[in-house]
């Protein structure tokens, strides 16, 4: 007989396996390799070429308008949409997403440093440059605790009040730019709307004009040309009505030269002082940072049909932060509009955003001469139109018509934006969603049923506004919810209310309908229920929907103390089980006869039965 040939001895490993990585650690690293390598080809490439050029065109007003909301120069604008851009682009796992500064994130940066330092003298720099090295921690370690879900907890009427609020906010400060005249920080509202009234009397008429002018072109182009860089235009045409009028000699405030185009690499201060001086502020900055990049990047995935990992965006986002910050950055975000006029262009790739980034410095280089003769006054009415088109008024209308939580949560977040600060805000409408999520898990619907005898087979419908007869003896509740600690004193005061109305219902059938929704405090507010209705004479049968909540239920000793008798899976089983049970007094008086099993029962000539 011949031999089985022998198996090839296998090759030895070119690294010792002491030295390998573990595998979890091989894994992560799989998994953070791109996969759009696979999609680049000449025709992606140019695609993402173009798409990276009407990029660049779009940032460079952006960079001016975003760095001045956050009080910083204009060139830490574009340090932003670089650097921060470049980073995200590599690590992140949207194509299409595009970082950088964001409105929001720059009025909340302004919000957190304006009480301690100065806008734009260098320890404001400086701290902006720390709270971004911050930022970019907390982001990094919400990835690696990963605990996306958590930004989940933060609802889409909390993001809306703020963004409303921000926007406002957004709006009223830079009303002393357009104005001409020195105005308080519309984060003190009451001092800001006092000293409105002297301020507008003091209005310098060429800033107003300039402003006006950015403001209308922009618009203008927005509604009639909405594919045209309005922002750019706006800015190229309040530029050239102020050197009409005079330019800074004439008194028109302009941003003057930019610094350094090229963002060395600096190392960010960072002290425990830091720590509990922006503490708060930078933990809400990386809250609405990661939400802002979450939501950019599954918005764009409805439309691409790409799978979004929500904790490689969170890495992205940290480490473009964290990187950033020696770059001197300040916190960034996926923008919006970048990101949609990105993937509107044409991207394929993240090499889009690679090429925009490339594109921006090149243009950095020829023109950024000219950006010292922008006024200020064309920012602020380029800042104005962002404003006004953050305010989403068919979402606001849409909220107040559907959904008074929604629009009190939403309400209260945008007072609070306004009368406290933008971190507050944050935090008080996330504890009201959550508040108002617990109170209505606290409060489940406990509905009363009976069988439809217009509908064949045993359907059973709410009684009470469909007009259905109910067994003078059998209860059968419905709870559609949890059943757990928060819900079980609620439900036991039902319970009670049930019982002053329904004195002769003293058998109940209590459908759980929750999939194991059941804790150990659910299980005992059962335990007593049955007592109870077993000192009035009757008893409580439970029906769950399925074996694992009845394990659970055994677990906690409800299967024993209540018996398999009085445990059901079906409703037709409990009904069988139950109408022998009833009182044959009550039943031999009865017309009713709402169960198939009435027709067995002791009773006067009645209809057939109705299931």
């Amino acid at each position: 007989m011949p031999k089985p040939p022998r198996r090839p001895s296998p090759a030895p490993d070119p690294m010792p396996r002491a030295s390998q990585p573990p595998r979890p650690l091989r894994v992560r690293a799989t998994a953070l390799r791109p996969d759009w390598i696979e999609e680049c080809s000449r025709p992606a490439l140019r695609a993402d070429l173009m798409a990276g050029l009407t990029g660049a065109t779009l940032v460079l007003p952006q960079g001016v308008a975003f760095a001045a909301i956050a009080g910083l120069p204009a060139e830490y604008g574009f340090y932003t949409a670089m650097v921060s851009c470049l980073i995200a682009a590599l690590l992140g796992s949207s194509w299409h997403a595009v970082s950088g500064p964001t409105t929001a994130l720059s009025i909340m940066l302004f919000a957190t440093l304006s009480e301690h330092h100065v806008p734009g003298s260098p320890g404001y720099i400086a701290a902006a440059i720390t709270l971004c090295l911050m930022v970019g921690l907390i982001q990094l370690a919400f990835a690696l605790a990963r605990l996306g879900a958590l930004v989940d907890f933060v609802s889409h009427s909390v993001m809306t009040g703020f963004v409303t609020g921000a926007a406002l906010l957004i709006a009223l400060s830079q009303l002393q730019h357009v104005l001409g005249a020195p105005l308080p920080s519309a984060s003190d509202l009451g001092a800001f709307l006092s000293a409105l009234p002297q301020g507008a009397l003091a209005a310098d008429w060429r800033a107003l004009v300039v402003s006006g002018a950015a403001f209308a072109i922009g618009l203008a182009i927005r509604l009639w040309r909405p594919l045209w860089p309005n922002y750019l235009a706006a800015l190229m045409g309040a530029t050239g009505l102020s050197l009409a009028l005079g330019g800074a000699g004439a008194g028109i405030a302009t941003i003057g030269p930019l610094g350094e185009i090229v963002p060395s690499p600096a190392l960010p201060e960072l002290s425990l002082g830091d720590l509990r001086e922006f503490g708060g502020g930078a933990m809400a900055i990386a809250i609405v940072g990661l939400l802002e990049a979450l939501s950019v990047s599954r918005a764009l995935a409805l439309r691409s049909g790409q799978m979004i990992d929500g904790n490689r965006e969170f890495l992205a986002q940290g480490l473009s932060n964290v990187i950033g910050s020696f770059f001197r950055c300040y916190p960034s975000s996926a923008s919006f509009t970048r990101s949609g006029i990105n993937y509107d262009a044409g991207a394929r790739t993240p090499l889009a955003a690679l090429f925009s980034c490339v594109f921006l410095f090149g243009i950095l280089l020829m023109v950024a001469p000219a950006f010292a003769m922008v006024p200020i006054p064309g920012i602020a009415g380029v800042i104005m139109l962002v404003a006004l088109r953050l305010i989403d008024f068919r979402e606001i209308g849409h909220l107040v018509t559907s959904s008074s939580t929604e629009t009190i949560i939403a309400g209260v977040t945008f007072v609070t934006v306004l009368l406290v600060d933008l971190e507050t805000a944050i935090y008080v409408g996330v504890l009201l969603s959550l508040g108002f999520f617990l109170r209505s898990a606290a409060r489940p619907f406990l509905g009363q049923g009976a069988p439809d005898p217009a509908t064949p087979g045993r359907v059973f419908k709410h009684a009470a506004p469909n007009g259905l007869e109910e067994c003078p003896q059998l209860m059968v509740c419905r709870l559609d919810g949890p059943l757990f600690f928060g819900s079980v004193e609620f439900l036991r005061r039902e319970f009670r209310r049930l019982d002053r109305e329904r004195p002769l219902q003293k058998t109940m059938l209590f459908i759980v309908k929750g999939g194991g929704d059941i804790d150990l405090a659910g299980a005992d507010l059962i335990l007593d229920e049955a007592q109870r209705r077993q000192r009035m004479g009757g008893a409580l049968h439970l029906q769950v929907k399925t074996p694992r909540t009845l394990t659970k239920l055994a677990r906690f000793k409800v299967v024993r103390n209540l018996t398999r008798d009085r445990l059901h899976l079906s409703k037709g089983d409990a009904i069988a089980r139950i109408v022998p049970q009833l009182d044959d007094a009550i039943c031999a008086a009865c017309r009713k006869r709402i169960f198939l099993e009435c027709a067995s029962r002791p009773g006067p000539d009645a209809p057939p039965p109705s299931d």
